[in-house]
């Protein structure tokens, strides 16, 4: 096994295993903390794919904006001091089911052999949905930096949408405000 597929099921198993955690903790900061090093892994795997500028976007929007605002929501807030801040595991072996069988529906055909599995519905033998994966590969591309190609798309071709997507976020960070204000002066 080489060094690069170690490195990729190191991250997969972090990743994995801590996003498994932030589902499954019942205490709310142990399930932020968790997913801190889910972010983490998500971003490592990134890196693995050469995809710079999502990795370093991951680490600054999710870790260092969103998790750290999390973090301080629940251990900052006064009003949560006299709360238990646990949560019950519900219906959980029905999620388990679900959780296995969309796992298989996704997997299986990727580690199948084109033909190899079959759908074929009873009375129509022969005739039924037949199922087989076929991966479309092109020549692959050593990985390099596309912090420069993106950065140039953004402001180049998608400069409108992109501005229209930055009004809009303002909007709705305003709208946001203006509903807090309203609900503190009534």
């Amino acid at each position: 096994m080489s060094a690069g597929a170690v490195i990729f099921y190191v991250f997969a198993v972090i990743t994995v295993g801590s996003a498994a955690v932030v589902v499954l903790a019942r205490s709310l900061i142990y399930s932020a903390f968790a997913l801190l090093f889910t972010f983490f892994g998500v971003a490592g795997l990134y890196v693995l794919l050469g995809a710079d500028f999502l990795a370093a976007t991951q680490l600054l929007i999710y870790v260092g904006g969103i998790l750290v605002l999390l973090l301080f929501g629940v251990m900052l807030t006064h009003k949560l001091y006299d709360l238990d801040l646990r949560s019950g595991t519900t219906q959980f072996f029905p999620g388990l089911i679900v959780a296995a069988g969309l796992f298989t529906i996704l997997t299986f055909p990727g580690i199948s052999k084109p033909g190899f599995w079959r759908w074929q519905w009873w009375p129509f033998a022969g005739r039924g949905l037949v199922y087989s994966v076929q991966w479309m590969t092109g020549p692959g591309r050593p990985p390099s930096p596309t912090t420069a190609q993106i950065g140039a798309e953004f402001m180049g071709r998608y400069l409108l949408p992109f501005e229209a997507a930055s009004i809009l976020l303002l909007v709705a960070l305003m709208g946001a405000a203006m509903i807090v204000r309203r609900r503190k002066d009534a």
